[in-house]
Formats: structure tokens, C-alpha cells, sequence
């Protein structure tokens, strides 16, 4: 959810996401006379200051709220047999409409929405496709932990560069070269063994998974052709994205899961609902602070450490077996991840 971010956290890669800029430095008049300025004298005004968390305080936040998030989402699945991934990621998004909105009137996060102007075509021609595949993204994904297990799913999602470079290949936006064949032979063969090494192998949650990845790589490639040059870090997205995959998430609900959700929310708790769409805003906040305090290989070898820690934490929490088959498969996709997150490709 998210997560990839959302919970899954992980919605664009961090490596696509423009790090926050510097403030320049502003120019005020060195002579200062009492009785203030002259009257044609005019005064630079002082731009509201960032704040910049240092990489050894952020990266492990965003790691604790990744890891959180997900562990949080299948102990409800699970543990509390509350089965609604539409419901949940529903509530999810409307909870981070809300809370982009807020935090744009009281901070300085969500500024960079201030200079996106779009006209009612361009946003059906740009947002409402990328969201409407962000939000399938979303419940596939949610859906694939109804049946399988953190640590599996953990290790498919690592062909997500597979699936991305494939769309770009047909796309015509990256051309294919031996170092990109090498990283999709690299993650495909790594993830295969993955799949064959996992003992409780289940197809309808495994399709669900594949689909996500599809429709997660689907969108990341056409951010790539829509929004080119536009500039959107993590939550002014998520400002842009939440209201429409939240309103498409409501309409599917009927039809999917119907009432039996809003049944259990009473068992489950407003304390618990409330706090773990907390933690997966909290995700999308820390993101913002974290891409301007590294560079893409320290971020990316950060993502995986995060990943093993996730599959060793759902091992503990949740009882997952892990086959030595899987754990080399998984160890060349991780090699095959960072090699295209160093590559320089998008």
C-alpha cells in the first residue's frame, strides 16, 4: 500500500524525484541608517526557510515508517482478519487528501503545488490516467497479501525495473543496450527462482502481484511521457494523485467488498485505523526530506537494506519460510536493482 509507499511504498522512485533545492541566498542592504529604509529603498523579502533533517536521522525513519507501514497492513489482513484491501487503501488516500491539504496551509511541504498550473484537459489528460493506474496498482497489491506472504511478495516487486524497462524499450524511450539486457536478465532470473523456491505458492495472489507491478510500471513510464518536466516530489503527488485514486477506489467498493467493511470497523477500532493511515502519510512526509540528503547510490543501497529488513521482520512477525533457493534468487535481483538504479536509466 505503501507505502511502495503508498505503503509500498513505494508511488515514483526516488531516483526520478528531484532533490529539494538550496535557498539562495537573499540580498539585504548592508547600510543600514536608523530611522529605516529610504523611502525608494525597497527590502528583500526573507523566503519561508526548509527544514533539513540530516541523512543519519531520516533515512532511518523513512525505513521505520516503510517497514511499518506494510507489517501494519498485513497484521490487519491477517492477524485481525479485517480482508479489505479496496476499503483500506481507500481510507488511506482520502486520510493523505486531507492531510496534503493541511499541511499546505500550515507549512512549506506541499509549496511546490503552487507552481503546477493545470487546465481541466490537462489534468483528464495527465492525472486522471496516472492516478486511475496508481490506484489499480494500489488494490492488486494490497490484494496480493490476502494469500501471500511479506517476504514473497517483497522479492517479486523486485521486477518492477523489468517491467519498466520493458515499456520504455517499447515506448522508444530507452533504447536497449547489454549493460540494461544484462539487469533484465539479471532480476528475471533472480525473481524466478524466487517464485520456485517459495513453499506456499498461490496463483490468484501471485497474478494479483504481477498485475501491480504492471500497472506501478505502467505509470511510472507514463509520468515519464505526460508530465515530462514537471516537477512534483513526493507529496505534492500524493496532493494531486489522492483525491482521484480515492474517488475510484470508492466506486469500486460496492461492488467488491460492499458494506462488510464499514461492518468491522467498530471491532477493529478507530485507534488502529486512524494510526496506520498515520504512518503511511508519515511515509510520504519523510520521502520529501529524504531525497535531498543523499545520492541515488546511497538512497538506493538504503532501499535495500530497508527490503531485507522488512523480509527478516515478516519472517519473525508473521512466520514466513524462506527457502535458501529464494535467498539466492533474491540476492542476484537485488544485484540486478542496484545495477539499474546506477545506471543512470529512469
Amino acid at each position: 500500500m505503501a507505502s511502495k509507499n503508498v505503503e509500498q511504498g513505494d508511488h515514483v522512485p526516488l531516483e526520478d524525484m528531484p532533490k529539494a533545492s538550496d535557498l539562495d541566498d537573499v540580498l539585504n542592504d548592508k547600510n543600514i541608517e536608523l530611522g529605516g529604509p529610504r523611502p525608494h529603498e525597497t527590502r528583500a523579502v526573507q523566503p519561508a526557510k526548509k527544514i533539513m533533517i540530516p541523512a543519519y536521522v531520516i533515512i532511518p525513519i523513512w525505513m521505520s515508517c516503510s517497514i511499518s507501514v506494510i507489517l501494519y497492513n498485513k497484521y490487519l489482513y491477517s492477524s485481525l482478519e479485517f480482508p479489505y484491501p479496496v476499503f483500506l487503501t481507500t481510507y488511506h488516500l482520502a486520510f493523505a487528501s486531507l492531510g496534503t491539504r493541511v499541511l499546505q496551509r500550515t507549512t512549506n511541504l506541499v509549496d511546490g503545488a503552487n507552481d503546477i498550473t493545470l487546465t481541466r484537459d490537462q489534468w483528464m489528460r495527465t492525472i486522471l490516467p496516472i492516478g486511475a493506474l496508481f490506484s489499480g496498482s494500489l488494490i492488486l497489491s494490497n490484494f496480493a497479501y490476502l494469500s501471500l506472504s511479506v517476504s514473497f511478495i517483497q522479492m517479486l516487486k523486485a521486477f518492477t525495473p523489468v517491467a519498466i524497462l520493458l515499456i520504455s524499450f517499447a515506448f522508444r524511450i530507452q533504447e536497449a543496450n547489454r549493460r540494461l539486457m544484462l539487469i533484465v536478465c539479471m532480476i528475471s532470473f533472480g525473481c524466478a527462482l524466487a517464485a520456485y523456491g517459495e513453499l506456499h505458492f498461490e496463483m490468484v495472489g501471485f497474478i494479483a502481484q504481477c498485475a501491480a507491478v504492471a500497472f506501478e510500471a505502467s505509470r511510472l513510464v507514463m509520468i515519464q511521457i505526460l508530465l515530462h518536466g514537471m516537477k512534483m516530489d513526493p507529496i505534492v503527488s500524493l496532493h494531486y494523485y489522492a483525491p482521484v485514486c480515492a474517488t475510484i477506489n470508492a466506486c469500486i467498493i460496492p461492488f467488491t467488498e460492499g458494506l462488510a467493511p464499514f461492518r468491522e470497523i467498530g471491532r477493529i477500532g478507530f485507534f488502529v485505523l486512524f494510526t496506520n493511515a498515520g504512518i503511511a502519510f508519515a511515509l510520504n512526509v519523510s520521502a520529501v526530506f529524504l531525497i535531498s540528503v543523499g545520492s541515488g547510490l546511497i538512497l538506493t543501497l538504503a532501499g535495500v537494506f530497508k527490503d531485507i529488513l522488512l523480509i527478516s521482520g515478516s519472517v519473525l512477525l508473521f512466520g514466513s519460510s524462506i527457502t535458501a533457493t529464494q535467498v539466492f534468487g533474491y540476492s542476484v535481483a537485488l544485484g540486478g536493482l542496484v545495477l539499474f538504479k546506477t545506471a543512470g536509466t529512469k
